[in-house]
């Protein structure tokens, strides 16, 4: 049993963030009900079923969240619930009947949990967008690259992901405490925009001592620092190297056979082009896998840059079981883990409507209400 066992949440199905956020609180031990719509939509990527990892851990049902039906039943769960989310625009779900106040006036004790790019508020806040439109006006877009280049995408780690999911379960598991101490619940507005621009406090305080600039490229961490960037070996393939600190840069140097005078460690940026091309030069003499078995186990900082396809067969990650293979495909673990009640992939993705009818008995819904609700065409059909 997880951290999270006996807690019950509705996952209004989505995109990106909310169904990140359904995942990590099931795998958490959370009984989770993902309501999808009868006709999905999303970004128009078709994905099989057992390819869907952000869908695994949970089971799903299918319902009409336009009849009155529908939303009836949603209510009904919401009765028995602890939490729902939802990543819809501001006011979607208002409209369907299934905002804060219907929900919270069935169960008062009940954390509603919104998830959106710009937020409930604001003169974006109905406005379309995706991650990269969200992280550009945090400053975090900005800052991502290296110089002489436009900003690069982070994929969508850091706005849907980071800033957003995380956030999300972040809010709702403080909500869940507050709640067993009022009684009360309370609804979380979890904007990408906010978690992401929390997500560079460090960075807006190396701005404001003066240690960064707004200058892409020629920064501490975003690859300007000859000791924080990625090289190349002589076989096309990279090292992660990340000796920050002196006492780790001197062994990186004695590896790599270079002396601390002609290629000290200098924090003044005007130095760095120079020292970083002496590194490079020696780095592009090896293979990956050379300079790894000469500094992988070393204090110098020192990684293999791993596809995907490589990650899952690190020694590392495979003692850790860092990613685990089901169904034939390899991917990532739960997390974090407990030391008494484990996190676990409690269960691969299924098709919608498949092994959610014992779950909803535990909802407090019997076979002849269920059936009425599926007679009327408000709920998909439940095996």
């Amino acid at each position: 049993m997880g951290p999270l066992d006996g807690v019950k949440v509705i996952e209004l199905a989505g995109i990106g963030p909310c169904p990140m956020c359904g995942m990590l609180l099931a795998e958490l031990g959370a009984t989770v009900l993902r309501l999808e719509r009868m006709e999905p939509s999303g970004l128009g990527i078709e994905t099989s079923t057992d390819k869907a990892f952000l869908h695994r851990s949970r089971p799903s049902i299918a319902v009409n969240l336009k009849q009155s039906a529908g939303a009836a039943f949603v209510l009904r769960l919401c009765e028995d619930a602890d939490a729902l989310i939802e990543g819809f625009r501001p006011g979607v779900t208002e409209q369907l009947g299934l905002g804060p106040d219907p929900c919270q006036n069935r169960n008062q004790r009940l954390v509603y949990g919104r998830v959106t790019g710009w937020g409930q508020t604001g003169p974006l806040a109905k406005t379309a967008g995706h991650d990269l439109n969200y992280i550009a006006l945090t400053g975090a877009l900005h800052a991502i690259g290296r110089a002489g280049h436009p900003p690069t995408p982070p994929l969508n780690l850091v706005g849907d992901y980071g800033g957003g999911a995380l956030y999300l379960a972040l809010g709702v598991l403080a909500a869940l405490l507050e709640a067993r101490r009022s009684g009360r619940g309370q609804v979380v507005d979890a904007a990408m925009v906010d978690g992401v621009a929390s997500l560079m406090t460090a960075a807006y305080a190396l701005r404001s001592a003066g240690i960064t600039s707004d200058t892409r490229g020629a920064n501490l961490l975003d690859s300007g620092a000859h000791f924080y960037d990625v090289f190349e070996t002589s076989d096309a393939q990279y090292i992660a190297v990340a000796p920050i600190e002196p006492k780790f840069y001197d062994v990186l140097l004695e590896s790599l056979g270079l002396d601390t005078h002609a290629v000290p460690h200098s924090h003044a940026p005007t130095d760095w082009p120079k020292l970083k091309k002496k590194i490079a030069t020696v780095i592009k003499t090896r293979s990956r896998d050379e300079w790894m078995s000469r500094l992988g186990d070393s204090d110098a900082c020192v990684t293999p840059v791993l596809s995907m396809a490589d990650a899952p067969h690190h020694p590392q990650n495979q003692a850790r079981e860092t990613f685990v293979s089901r169904d034939g495909h390899w991917q990532p673990n739960a997390a974090p883990r407990f030391s008494r009640t484990p996190s676990v992939i409690r269960s691969s993705p299924t098709t919608t409507g498949q092994q959610a009818r014992s779950l909803l008995h535990r909802w407090g819904l019997d076979d002849d209400e269920l059936d009425t609700f599926t007679k009327t065409g408000a709920v998909g059909r439940v095996t």
